[in-house]
């Protein structure tokens, strides 16, 4: 039963009913009430005509209401479609037209905007409010049992460049994906995960399955604040949290020096390279950083690296959860040898199933079994895997090769600079120039010059950026991916 979904919820409903679930503001649910209150939703669903093998789209902040829909569109047998909550209502009516959902599930926050995003002759549109799924008493039925192979979700690339593609992400990746972190990880009886980013994102899809799975509570902030997150850690006994590495440093800000309590065992910064400067700070305070590499393609993580092994292996993403695979490709195909760079190939039970109504856009991905990324990275001679940037991220200046990240990672090691991205420009005489905007620490100014000057002392001249700008804040996606394509569009608004 690895991939049937009303099991990992009704059977541990059923198993221990009166253990804690989910935590929300106010609301604390029982893996009872919060079975019920799915049950319920379900049978809300049925009742607005949705019906199994249906998808329906849900437009919700994290929160309580999103963790009951998200299991009572399993429940009713049908497929959940996320969507991104800082989209447009025309961005979203895109994505709502490709799927064809049977209904849109909108908050308050998405109200104005839901109407435009259904579109005349559309799917049905459904005020998600608690009333709608807690009223007592209300019809419910049994949970649906899908298959393993079973579709659990459409989730929608972050479309940093062209059009997102609807990823088929099964019960079965969920499962082996929640298996495999668990034997990289641990899981523990007293686990208390702690969810802070989008739940639109694999990852936090990943996390609302596992918790289920081995029945620990989930504790839900909608919203990311670094105060309120090291609060939960202390008060509610915090043993795992998941952040971006942006976030990451937030918290160890708020938290000025001040020891984490022991109890806390994992703090996973994914979304993006960790920088080093972060990792050996958080090493020297003795936080239970694992560093993370993963895809919505891989259903969350692909390769993680144990807080035990951080110090040894600073700027790795680790080793491939079992019983993944992972291997370089170099330009011919073939499997390139230790620390050379090339594109990231991985494979095994947690890689989709492919793209939504995409099948060449999935045979290019997806060959022999082996999910080619779009990555670059090197394994070294261990196995651990070196991420080095996105195939389309790669400046080629004055026929060498420039890895944004690395340069990235240089300018973050002055201590003027809190972030950094660093882009390839057209240029006349090389083909590309390398360029950075650049968000200064507080309080400082860095001279863009003096910066070029410290980079020099650590990268070769073709690496060094070529312009420099200062910039307030850097566009990101909402899981925190740097949105380098905009990066770009900044330098050619400002001329």
């Amino acid at each position: 039963m690895t991939g049937a979904a009303s099991p990992w919820l009704a059977r541990r409903a059923a198993r221990t009913p009166g253990r804690l679930a989910v935590v929300c503001d106010e609301a604390r649910l029982s893996f009872a009430g919060l079975d019920r209150a799915c049950r319920a939703a379900a049978g809300r669903l049925r009742r607005a005509g949705v019906a199994p093998g249906d998808r329906v789209a849900l437009w919700l902040e994290p929160g309580l209401g999103f963790v009951v829909a998200w299991w009572a569109v399993a429940y009713a047998g049908a497929t959940a479609v996320p969507l991104n909550t800082r989209l447009t209502a025309v961005e979203a009516a895109w994505q709502v037209a490709d799927a064809e959902p049977a209904a849109l599930l909108f908050d308050a926050a998405q109200a104005d905007r839901a109407g435009q995003a259904v579109g005349p002759g559309g799917p049905a549109a459904i005020a998600w409010e608690a009333s709608v799924w807690a009223e007592e008493g209300a019809p419910g039925g049994a949970p649906a049992d899908p298959a393993p192979e079973g579709v659990a979700a459409i989730v929608y690339t972050s479309g940093t460049t062209g059009r997102p593609k609807g990823a088929l992400v099964t019960w079965a990746n969920l499962w082996h994906n929640a298996a495999a972190q668990a034997m990289a990880l641990g899981s523990r009886e007293d686990d208390r995960w702690l969810s802070c980013l989008p739940m639109f994102h694999v990852s936090g899809l990943a996390m609302l399955s596992r918790c289920a799975l081995f029945g620990l509570p989930l504790f839900v902030q909608p919203r990311f604040d670094p105060e309120r997150v090291n609060a939960a850690i202390d008060a509610d006994r915090i043993t795992a949290v998941s952040v971006v590495a942006t976030a990451l440093e937030r918290m160890l800000e708020a938290r000025d020096g001040r020891p984490y309590p022991p109890w806390l065992r994992l703090v996973l910064s994914g979304g993006g390279p960790t920088p080093r400067a972060l990792l050996e700070r958080a090493v020297a305070e003795g936080v239970p950083v694992a560093t993370t590499y993963g895809l919505t393609e891989t259903a969350s993580q692909a390769v993680s690296l144990a807080p035990a092994d951080l110090p040894g292996h600073l700027g790795s993403a680790g080793l491939p959860l079992m019983p993944l695979d992972a291997r370089i490709v170099g330009a011919d195909g073939g499997t390139l040898p230790p620390d050379e760079i090339g594109e990231i190939a991985v494979r095994g039970p947690t890689v989709v199933a492919g793209y939504w109504r995409q099948p060449e856009a999935t045979a290019r991905a997806i060959r022999d079994g082996w999910l080619f990324t779009g990555d670059l990275g090197r394994l070294d001679a261990d196995g651990y895997l070196f991420v080095a940037d996105r195939r389309e991220d790669l400046i080629v200046s004055g026929g060498e090769n420039v890895y944004p990240a690395e340069v990235e990672a240089v300018l973050l090691g002055h201590p003027d600079v809190a972030d950094a991205a660093v882009v390839g420009l057209a240029d006349a005489q090389w083909g590309q120039a390398v360029a950075a905007a650049v968000v200064p620490a507080p309080g400082r100014r860095p001279d863009p010059e003096g910066l070029r000057r410290f980079a020099g002392r650590l990268l070769a001249g073709y690496k060094v950026p070529r312009r420099i700008r200062l910039v307030e804040t850097l566009p990101r996606t909402a899981s925190g991916k740097l949105r380098r394509g905009a990066v770009r569009e900044g330098w050619r608004d400002d001329g």
